[in-house]
């Protein structure tokens, strides 16, 4: 058994009692080694007794998950309605221009915050109001 099988196999006894444990596994798989690949989703079907087509129909449908491992930061700029309508398509070349290649810029829809968009997620850590100078300070900070 490889180490990946192993950490995976410990992600799964974790949370195999739960209702619903995909999700949460597949987000600690991608937490754990950047991405959800193919050998990732072998893994987690054999291990909840699902097929593969099944594990990999949920992580190609999750923007979330990623294939393969990018170790540059993200920076998820939402573009969702409410977002445009408060000027996001105006900070996206700001936020690009800043990016370079350092940093993966994402297009997200939607992360709940329609009343005081533009917004912007780095990790866990929430970013209102955005214009090109504190866009571009977020990303130089990422």
């Amino acid at each position: 058994m490889s180490s990946k099988e192993h950490k995976i196999g410990e992600i799964i006894a974790e949370h195999h009692r739960r209702e619903g444990p995909l999700l949460p596994i597949l987000h600690d798989v991608q937490e754990e080694f950047g991405c959800v690949d193919t050998e990732s989703e072998a893994i987690i079907a054999k291990g909840l007794n699902l097929s593969r087509a099944d594990v990999h129909g949920v992580v190609s449908f999750y923007h979330d998950y990623s294939p393969t491992a990018d170790p540059r930061p993200v920076v998820q700029i939402c573009r969702a309605e409410a977002c445009k309508a408060r000027g996001v398509e105006q900070i996206i070349d700001a936020a690009k221009a800043a990016a370079g290649e350092r940093v993966a810029i994402k297009t997200v829809y939607c992360l709940g915050l329609c009343s005081a968009g533009p917004a912007a997620r780095v990790g866990d850590d929430l970013h209102i109001r955005l214009d090109n100078q504190s866009v571009s300070k977020l990303i130089e900070n990422a």
